[in-house]
């Protein structure tokens, strides 16, 4: 029997297409997606998904889109955002999802940087956006929507119904139309563009092929036995890369169950409905919800924090063994088994972990304080070492080999080296094929043989473990040469959970200094406990209250800095508290919230200076964008405080005025 082109189409599974053709044909009752509309849960199939993404493509060709076009796609997570991208894929195009917080000029670079003639926005919010770029981005030429509300007025869009209306008309007419294309796809072309977060400057398109992709996603799925059915919730943004694999690779390859939430508002709610087999959370994430448990046990009553507090102390000391298979006494077991039924059963239910037999946390350097906090309950949290021209997957911890000081070993196929400057370089088959348009920045990336220059400072221990320092360009040295690894004291610090964000200074330096951005919903918990009034976050930063809160939780950091004989001298000298909150639309953070450090040095230069002055206090005004796109000001005088170094080598060292 001879096979035709819907046959070979549906038999290989070297692209996102035929992989969704497969599954349609061998599952086609399985669940695939799960929406949360208005409370309650929709259930797709993988038929339904093959049926809507068919339909969705031959609209897009009866609309002119042709192989290598790009598609746009901007919006909250939503199935039909998901299968648009599988609907460019089956014409040989290309989506480039954008991070749906990104204001206009943001989203408008991408646009005319990729050249897309099509795009696709959730809601009003974004076709605004898109509609305002349609002005003097030329080239494009097409906006669709998904959400219909607030647009009945609007002119010159189409919905993703009439486009699939145009579809089903056209597959009338050819029938094989969008089967033949999808055929025609290869493992080598390019599946993806993903706009990196630009930490130093304009954001670089990182073209990925199925190959590289569909490689990651494999990997990544054996090395922690992922399988069909495995659960998961979608709620980071289309755009990362760490989204792209969990969320839509791993689904097609493997058949997980992807699950959108209802809102950003919430996701907490519906983690806790759908209970996640698999679960992913960058470091902030876990922080914002280490916050939610510290501020709920400030507000219990004495007893319960003190079993709370009695049994997490049991449980840092035997959960992470427990997890691991070492040997803990009969006593701790049991003590953990009754902990588990009291405090930590309870708790991960709270946070939606309780089903959890696998979870990542990766994007940035995670401290280890909050690492173990999830360990100690019994979540097999692991660190995860990756980029998105690595199409993620880079280290991985192996089941019982989980440390808080590395990311783990290479996965499968991926080779690592260490430069002799310190930078680490890895080789892998999820290696990404260039950063669109930009050739000087692909060779500068990239070598000739395979070798990814990651920019991160690093090194294999005797484990065959990788620990990374900090960003290479982060790491220095104060001018007595104790070493200064900014990153590393920033993660002490946000364990806290009033601290939300920090950015250390010291780098050619005499001595450590921070900026420190306060949590408004912890520390606004705190101060109203105290009835201390305030009326926004720039009257509450500034309390001096707050300020002596915040120091006291930076002398505890201090006291672990001077236990580590390598970091002791970078002991923290002075800090202030700032007048705002760091804000992408500020140009601070990236739309991954990583701290764009470069940045926030020049921008707020005037309080870099008086920290490494002896002035007390410092005035400042900077430009901000608010929530409604107005530009505006925010200025004051921000208080500056020294503190004392804690006993330990290389930190007695008298508090000077740097040169």
């Amino acid at each position: 029997m001879t096979t035709g082109p819907a046959d070979t189409a549906t038999d290989a599974r070297d692209t996102f297409p035929k992989l969704l053709a497969m599954r349609a044909r061998t599952g086609p009752d399985r669940p695939a997606y799960r929406e949360k509309e208005y409370g309650i849960w929709q259930t797709y199939r993988w038929a339904d998904v093959a049926a809507e993404v068919h339909r969705f493509a031959a609209g897009l060709a009866d609309l002119g889109f042709r192989r290598g076009d790009r598609l746009i796609v901007v919006g909250d997570n939503r199935p039909r955002l998901y299968w648009s991208m599988c609907a460019a894929q089956s014409l040989g195009g290309v989506p480039v999802p954008v991070y749906q917080d990104s204001v206009t000029d943001e989203l408008a670079y991408v646009v005319e940087h990729a050249g897309a003639r099509f795009a696709l926005g959730e809601n009003q919010e974004q076709v605004d956006k898109l509609l305002e770029i349609q002005k003097r981005v030329p080239t494009l030429q097409v906006v669709m929507y998904e959400d219909p509300r607030g647009l009945r007025h609007y002119e010159g869009l189409l919905s993703i119904e009439e486009v699939q209306a145009r579809g089903a008309r056209r597959l009338e007419v050819a029938p094989d139309l969008v089967t033949a294309e999808v055929a025609k796809g290869r493992g080598s072309d390019d599946a993806i563009m993903l706009y990196t977060s630009g930490t130093t400057g304009r954001p670089k398109g990182a073209v990925l092929s199925y190959d590289n992709l569909i490689w990651a996603a494999e990997a990544g799925a054996a090395f922690d036995g992922l399988k069909e059915g495995d659960e998961l919730l979608s709620y980071l943004p289309m755009a990362w890369v760490g989204d792209h694999i969990f969320s839509y690779a791993q689904g097609y390859v493997v058949g997980l169950v992807v699950n959108c939430p209802e809102s950003a508002s919430t996701v907490m709610t519906d983690l806790r409905e759908i209970g996640p087999t698999y679960y992913f959370a960058p470091p902030r994430v876990l922080e914002n919800l280490i916050t939610q448990v510290m501020i709920r046990m400030e507000d219990a009553g004495a007893i319960k924090r003190q079993l709370f507090q009695s049994f997490m102390a049991l449980a840092r000391r035997v959960g992470p063994a427990l997890l691991d298979g070492r040997p803990v006494s009969l006593v701790d077991r049991l003590l953990y088994a009754i902990g588990n039924l009291l405090i930590y059963g309870p708790l991960k239910n709270t946070l939606g972990m309780t089903r959890v037999r696998v979870a990542y946390t990766a994007g940035e350097a995670v401290g280890p304080e909050i690492f173990n906090f999830y360990r100690a309950l019994g979540v097999n949290m692991k660190q995860l070492y990756g980029q998105t021209e690595a199409s993620v997957f880079v280290t991985i911890h192996p089941n019982g080999e989980v440390f808080p000081d590395t990311v783990g070993k290479p996965v499968s196929k991926v080779e690592l080296r260490i430069a002799e400057s310190g930078e680490v370089l890895y080789r892998s088959p999820g290696v990404f094929k260039e950063y669109f348009k930009n050739p000087q920045a692909t060779n500068d990336t990239k070598t000739a043989d395979g070798w990814v220059h990651t920019g991160d400072a690093g090194y294999l221990d005797e484990r065959g473990h990788l620990r990374i320092i900090d960003r290479a360009r982060d790491v220095g040295k104060l001018n007595d040469g104790t070493l200064f690894a900014p990153k590393f004291i920033e993660n002490k610090l946000k364990f806290f959970p009033h601290i939300n964000e920090a950015v250390a200074f010291g780098d050619g330096r005499d001595f450590v200094t921070v900026f420190v951005n306060i949590d408004m919903t912890a520390v606004g918990d705190w101060a109203e406990r105290r009835n201390l009034a305030y009326a926004s976050y720039q009257e509450l930063a500034a309390r001096p209250e707050v300020y002596d809160l915040v120091q006291g939780e930076i002398e505890r950091v201090n006291r672990d800095l001077a236990a580590d004989p390598r970091m002791a001298g970078a002991q923290i000298r002075r800090f202030l508290i700032l007048h705002k909150a760091l804000d992408a639309d500020d140009g601070e953070l990236t739309r991954t919230n990583k701290v764009r450090r470069g940045f926030i040095g020049e921008r707020y230069k005037p309080l870099v200076d008086a920290l490494y002055g002896t002035a007390k206090s410092a005035h400042i005004k900077v430009d901000v964008t608010f929530e409604d796109g107005r530009k505006g000001a925010i200025e004051g005088d921000v208080e500056i405080r020294d503190l004392a170094p804690h006993p330990g080598s290389g930190a007695a060292a008298p508090l000077r005025k740097a040169s």
